[in-house]
């Protein structure tokens, strides 16, 4: 396996189960290691800067699109700021690991453009808008306006599925987690 120079590009609406199936391939005996995202956003609940994500604020988060600090960034929501500091991909492959992003689903769509095929994209589909719903309620971190904002764009984000190299439908839990340890593993030993 030569993982150097690779990643697995993790994108979904939310609520979908992405970040669960992440947190279980980096469990994995694979070379992989998580990039932080950098956000603008405040952290919520037990978030700690620099694990979960960098906290840049908004200001701090525009000086680093002016420093061009970023390998992609989006404004996923009105002044709502999401991006990859090239540094923190430079950082994973100097330790020989490929890098994992878990990202919205535009910053997935840019980053698998940048990286063409040293990465590969997935897109973790939800088994149908209502259960993507609940989910989001279920999270009970959010305002009913936030919900809905999620649920509108999360309708935008499912039409991109096509845009992936795979998609993998999260109807059932480990069945998800094992077709994707799959690919990965197939992906890095390419």
């Amino acid at each position: 396996m030569n993982p150097k120079g690779k990643a697995i590009i993790f994108s979904a609406p939310s609520g979908a189960g992405k970040t669960t199936i992440v947190h279980n391939l980096l469990r994995a005996n694979l070379p992989l290691s998580f990039s932080i995202s950098a956000c603008s956003r405040d952290p919520r609940g037990r978030e700690q800067h620099g694990s979960d994500y960098y906290f840049l604020g908004v200001e701090g988060f525009k000086q680093e699109i002016e420093n061009e600090a970023f390998l992609e960034w989006e404004e996923v929501y009105g002044n709502q700021f999401y991006g990859t500091l090239k540094a923190e991909v430079e950082r994973i492959w100097n330790e020989n690991k490929a890098v994992i992003f878990d990202v919205d689903v535009f910053g997935g769509i840019n980053l698998k453009e940048k990286l063409g095929s040293k990465a590969l994209s997935i897109f973790v589909e939800p088994p149908s808008m209502k259960i993507l719903e609940q989910r989001l309620r279920v999270r009970n971190t959010e305002s009913e306006d936030k919900i809905q904002m999620r649920l509108k764009k999360a309708q935008e984000e499912l039409e991109q599925a096509h845009k992936f190299d795979l998609v993998i439908l999260n109807d059932d839990l480990e069945v998800a987690i094992e077709k994707t340890k799959a690919a990965v593993t197939d992906f890095l030993q390419q």
